[in-house]
């Protein structure tokens, strides 16, 4: 059975992976602060696992290196764990929503066979990386910021900018060394997408409207600014509170 985009199988994985998010909070929510670190901690090598295993398999590895969003994610995540640190942790959250995506438009492996190599080596791992950011949170190992946000949005473009120039330095080194893909082409990669939408319908839209390479990404600033209000909303609201109280003493 393969996998499918929004079939019955992808829509029960989505619940599946909400599931397995919620088991290991009610697991480990009365658990010490040293166990919740480590069993979070080793799950959270997935993502580098599944790094390797993309690498090794496709024959490939200008293809797969760990630029898109999820695979750095997925390098961050163990240092956010284990070193608890505040900076990370925020960051995580915004880089959180980017797995998420990737398990909701899975365009890319929708036809691999559940339960095959590709599909436990992509799915797992961005369960995890989408979960193990918010379970920091909810299991009290780190606390929610505001004042992180501009570090958080300053991380991603940075990273999406170096990431840009890294995609245009391996094209023209591909280019000029013939180097190709199994299947004879030479290698062009996009990752984080800053050289175009790949067809996917979302970018798609948002290239239409900025139909220039990097720049038509900035479209997504609208997405993440909606999330990060709904996510720190509470603490938005602190904060103003806070203010407030401290305009009236004075």
């Amino acid at each position: 059975m393969t996998w499918g985009s929004f079939s019955i199988a992808h829509i029960v994985s989505l619940i599946l992976a909400v599931g397995i998010i919620a088991a290991l909070y009610f697991v480990l929510r009365k658990a010490n602060n040293t166990v919740k670190i480590a069993v979070l901690g080793v799950l959270s090598f997935s993502g580098i696992a599944a790094i390797i295993f993309n690498l090794v398999t496709w024959n490939s590895p200008w293809e797969y290196l760990p630029f898109h969003l999820c695979s750095i994610n997925a390098m961050v995540l163990p240092f956010a764990v284990f070193s608890r640190n505040k900076i990370l942790n925020n960051l995580l959250l915004l880089w959180s929503l980017g797995a998420l995506i990737a398990l909701v438009i899975n365009n890319a492996v929708a036809e691999t066979e559940i339960l095959g190599w590709t599909f436990v080596f992509y799915y797992f791992p961005h369960v995890l990386e989408f979960g193990i950011p918010i379970l920091m949170f909810l299991l009290k190992l780190v606390k929610k910021d505001v004042k992180c946000l501009g570090t958080t949005l300053g991380i991603t473009m940075a990273s999406y900018t170096l990431i840009h120039f890294i995609n245009l330095w391996v094209n023209s080194h591909a280019a000029a060394n013939n180097i190709t893909t199994p299947a004879g082409e030479v290698v062009k990669v996009n990752y984080m997408y800053s050289l175009g939408p790949d067809g996917l319908p979302i970018l798609t839209q948002l290239y239409q409207l900025v139909p220039f390479e990097y720049w038509y990404m900035y479209l997504v600033a609208v997405v993440i600014a909606v999330y990060l209000v709904i996510v720190y909303l509470p603490e938005i609201i602190k904060l103003i509170k806070n203010k407030k109280k401290a305009g009236i003493c004075v």
